[in-house]
């Protein structure tokens, strides 16, 4: 078979220019003789000296657990396509069907995917005060804290005391770019600090308020790593510091129930400041029933709102969507 002989300190180049014209064979192994590499190619190429060479097959590596996980024949369309991955660990949500092979899945997931060291299965809803979820063991380490990383900030959590979704990364940006510098920013509901964080690297201040005690520890601990000083957090009912506060940009990250603190928003936003709020929606009305309710909390407190923009942030259940709405207090 051909290959093409470089000295091993011209290897990556050498590597680079194959894969650039195409004619790298992929499906061997590169070869070490000595102080040379010997990268097995479909054709020979001017500029390089061409050798004849025995190589090795290149073991395909999978894609996906469910090309190598153990499963029967009869449950294997089940197998979630996706998960969450917070950091180091994954969070998968698995069928009935699936639950007693668990720990074949979360084997699965940590032979195909080196960068995961535990695996966890969601054993409820998302539910009380703090949001948070039941997780049951599957394989990897016993442990639910990590550090994530997203948008160019670090995040320190554990998966099992806090709220946090990995999958609200672009939205957070979206949110970034946007903010202007000079802005006071209140995060309502922030959590660990995702947006508040982020926002902290351009903003001039954040007040970022959470119910949950362990999100403000983390929230205290990733403000240190990340070293954004301009972030203030707050523990406690956003209710008793809503008004305390005037900001430029407030952020309603709780889709779920963010329609019942809208006046709480309006109130602790500037005159011409922006809200961005959240909510949950079927497909067949996703912005009309938010919309109304966001206008009528601002009749009653003698305001005005001017809707900048809607859209969908991801899919939420069969039919439903998690959405953004961006307005305009006046």
């Amino acid at each position: 078979m051909l290959g093409v002989k470089v000295p091993k300190k011209e290897g990556e180049k050498a590597r680079r220019k194959l894969l650039e014209l195409g004619i790298l064979d992929k499906s061997y192994k590169v070869k070490q003789e000595g102080e040379f590499l010997v990268f097995p190619v479909k054709a020979p190429i001017e500029g390089f000296e061409i050798v004849e060479a025995d190589f090795e097959k290149a073991e395909k590596k999978p894609h996906s657990y469910r090309e190598v996980v153990k499963v029967p024949e009869e449950v294997r369309s089940l197998l979630p396509s996706s998960f969450d991955i917070i950091g180091d660990i994954a969070i998968i949500e698995l069928p009935e069907e699936l639950v007693q092979y668990g720990k074949q899945i979360g084997e699965a997931i940590l032979k195909v995917h080196k960068h995961i060291k535990a695996v966890f299965a969601k054993g409820s809803k998302i539910s009380g005060e703090f949001r948070v979820r039941e997780l049951i063991h599957l394989a990897g380490e016993k442990r639910t804290e990590t550090l994530h990383k997203e948008n160019g900030i670090k995040l320190k959590l554990d998966v099992a005391r806090v709220y946090f979704s990995p999958r609200l990364a672009t939205e957070r940006m979206r949110v970034f770019k946007k903010a202007k510098e000079g802005e006071i920013v209140f995060d309502m509901f922030a959590g660990v600090g995702p947006y508040s964080i982020l926002l902290a690297k351009k903003v001039r201040l954040v007040f970022a308020c959470d119910i949950n005690p362990w999100a403000v520890k983390y929230l205290e601990e990733n403000k240190r790593l990340n070293k954004t000083l301009n972030v203030i957090p707050i523990l406690g009912d956003v209710r008793k510091v809503a008004g305390q506060i005037k900001a430029d940009r407030v952020i309603m990250n709780l889709p779920k129930f963010a329609h019942e603190f809208l006046r709480e928003a309006m109130l602790s936003v500037k005159s011409g400041g922006i809200v961005h709020y959240y909510g949950f929606s079927h497909e067949d009305n996703l912005f009309g029933e938010h919309e109304e309710k966001i206008k009528t909390v601002a009749r009653e407190l003698g305001k005005r709102v001017e809707f900048l923009e809607r859209r969908k942030v991801r899919p939420y259940a069969p039919y439903q969507y998690n959405i953004a709405i961006d307005f305009r207090v006046l």
